[in-house]
Order: C-alpha cells, then structure tokens, then sequence
C-alpha cells in the first residue's frame, strides 16, 4: 500500500475510532450508528496502523464501562473487539459495512477504571466477502485482558441468491 494511501486509512480509521459522538456517528458510513457506538468509543485514541490490516489503539477504561464487580464489562470488552477490529480492516482498505459473523473472545485478565491499556487488532485474511481478525486487549506491563478472533461479513459488492 502507497504511503498516501496508508496514511489515509489511518486517518480514516481514527476518525470513526476517536471522533464519533452520537450526532456524527449517524453521517459515518463504515460503523454501526447510535449512541451505543459514541458511549463505549469516547476515549479511544488511535496510535498507529503498524502496517495495512494492523491497528494499535490507547484507552483509558472509562468508569462507565464497569461491571459490578468494579472492572471492564465483557459486554464493552465485546464492542470495543467490534469496532477496533472493524476499524483494522479500513486500514487494509477493505469494506466495514457488513455485520460480525462471529467472536470468540478469551477474558483473561481485568481492567479497572482509568486502567490505560492497549488494544491491538491485526487482520489475518479478508477474502471477498468475509474476513478475519485477532484482536488483544493488554495492559501497560504487557498482561492480556483479553484475546479475541473475530470474523465479519465485509459487504461484498454483489450477491447471486
């Protein structure tokens, strides 16, 4: 990929990650809309696309993402999964649009309110309509939280049913 080119994916990919509130989330077109989206993304920073397909975010476990038990739900663990791997394949240029297939997600470790930690999501194959990706939420000392595959539909331009 051109450095233009990967330089604009990465820009694409952090303005869906960084910038969205619910207003803007609406006028984006590769994510899903709504306020559901707004509230789990708002303090994500996007910090590179190491290469196509391979995006490193930073984020600061918000205290609204807690569970009772006073760490990071594994609800939001799940969204966070969507959305960043979602963001990973903008960066290798590909469609977002399409819905996930499947998650399998491994909760290792927990993260506690205004915790920084790492989110790194890598694609490893995008086919026509389907692709797959790991996603690793770690801490600052290199711990896993959690460790996901995740595979979604990409959208592909037409369909034979």
């Amino acid at each position: 990929m051109a450095s233009g080119t990967h330089d604009k994916s990465l820009l694409t990919a952090r303005r869906l990650l960084e910038e969205t509130s619910p207003a803007e989330a609406e006028q984006l077109p590769s994510l899903p809309s709504g306020f559901y989206d707004a509230f789990v993304l708002k303090g994500i920073r996007v910090v590179q696309a190491l290469q196509p397909g391979t995006l490193l975010c930073h984020f600061t476990v918000p205290s609204r993402l807690l569970n009772s038990g006073g760490f990071l739900h594994g609800g939001a663990t799940a969204s966070l999964v969507d959305l960043v791997a979602s963001a990973a394949f903008t960066t290798a240029g590909l469609r977002t649009r399409g819905s996930p297939l499947e998650m399998n997600i491994s909760y290792l470790d927990a993260a506690f309110a205004d915790e920084e930690i790492d989110i790194e999501a890598k694609v490893l194959r995008a086919g026509k309509a389907v692709g797959v990706a790991v996603v690793e939420l770690k801490k600052k000392s290199g711990k896993l939280i959690a460790q996901a595959r995740y595979s979604k539909y990409l959208g592909a331009a037409s369909s034979k049913l």
